[in-house]
């Protein structure tokens, strides 16, 4: 690909989308022990019988508010993105961003009363950590006074507590890097440095190009297994089921086909056709229906059946004519947006 090209792709990306990150930070409560802090001497300590490692400095239960904070966004973000080019962000269709920013913010707004509601009781449950520790150390055959002095230096100060808190979600735009697309220089002076730099721009526009090549089918392919994880799992559900189905298994069904079309940002036409046509032929019916029509039963069961093999088959197949009609969507280049 040449770089027009992979400036069409880029842009092809800006367009449908962005990427986000999202860092939840907080204090974890744990304090690595060495033998020494415990009065060992390392050289009689064998690490094949004991490991020390991070111990709690305080109860689980203390940092649980935030440890489910922590899942949920981590949850949120994967399921209205898809990794991009090795981890450095998780980018988002177009269509999932409102969602996706709404739900991140209520989620911000619970990290925040948390971190409010720890600070505040910080103290209290400081000095009762510190009483369960010196309890603890008076059973130890070491060096119980070395072992409380540690725990308690390892307890940030009630002022800078509150520091080791953060919510941050940063969005970003992709663009190419500017050294890509090089202008022709004057003098022979500048002739080498410009053929290096040159040479250094085409090695980057053919990794780029590799790496979103990569993501794009990479995106196509998770959802496309997905779609044949989920045929497979309503299969099983149905077939475990004595009443048959259930209503809530044919809105999983829907929701999956609603969220399909808006993380389809490549343009999958092969499988959206296929499954709005499922939504047509086999979503119309209610679980009640389906229950007292056993012919109707049958057309949903071969209806899964036939999706999640036609699901496998695309999963199997080369995303290629994909990613060349995606590129053919470039049209212009955006700057990043935070």
């Amino acid at each position: 690909m040449n770089p027009t090209s992979l400036s069409a792709l880029l842009d092809a990306v800006c367009r449908r989308g962005v990427l986000v990150a999202t860092s939840v930070r907080y204090w974890r409560g744990c304090k690595k022990l060495s033998p020494e802090d415990l009065g060992l001497d390392p050289a009689h300590v064998s690490d094949r019988l004991i490991q020390l490692g991070h111990k709690r400095l305080i109860p689980r239960d203390a940092l649980q508010a935030f440890a489910l904070i922590e899942s949920r966004v981590q949850a949120t973000v994967e399921s209205a993105s898809f990794p991009f080019l090795g981890g450095i962000g998780r980018f988002v269709p177009n269509p999932r961003l409102g969602e996706l920013t709404d739900r991140l913010e209520k989620l911000r707004d619970e990290f925040r009363e948390a971190t409010l509601d720890f600070v505040a009781g910080y103290g209290p449950l400081r000095e009762t950590a510190l009483a369960e520790w010196r309890e603890a150390a008076q059973h130890l055959n070491g060096s119980a006074e070395r072992l409380i002095a540690t725990i308690e230096q390892s307890f940030p100060p009630a002022g800078e507590i509150a520091k080791r808190f953060a919510f941050e979600t940063r969005l970003f735009q992709i663009a190419a890097p500017d050294s890509i697309r090089l202008e022709v220089v004057e003098g022979v002076a500048q002739l080498e440095a410009a053929e290096d730099r040159r040479r250094i721009a085409d090695e980057a526009t053919r990794r780029m190009q590799a790496d979103l090549d990569g993501f794009i089918r990479e995106s196509v392919a998770s959802l496309r297994e997905e779609t044949a994880r989920l045929a497979t799992e309503v299969l099983a559900t149905i077939d475990g089921s004595e009443n048959g189905v259930h209503q809530r298994t044919l809105n999983r069904l829907t929701t999956f086909i609603d969220n399909f079309r808006s993380l389809n940002f490549a343009g999958d036409a092969q499988l959206e056709q296929t499954l709005e046509r499922f939504r047509r032929d086999l979503l119309s019916r209610t679980a009640e229906e389906y229950r007292n029509q056993p012919g109707a039963m049958a057309n949903l069961t071969e209806g899964l059946g036939r999706l999640r093999e036609n699901a496998v088959q695309l999963a199997r197949q080369d995303a290629r004519d994909i990613v060349s009609r995606f590129g053919q969507m470039g049209g212009r280049r955006l700057a990043a947006v935070g």
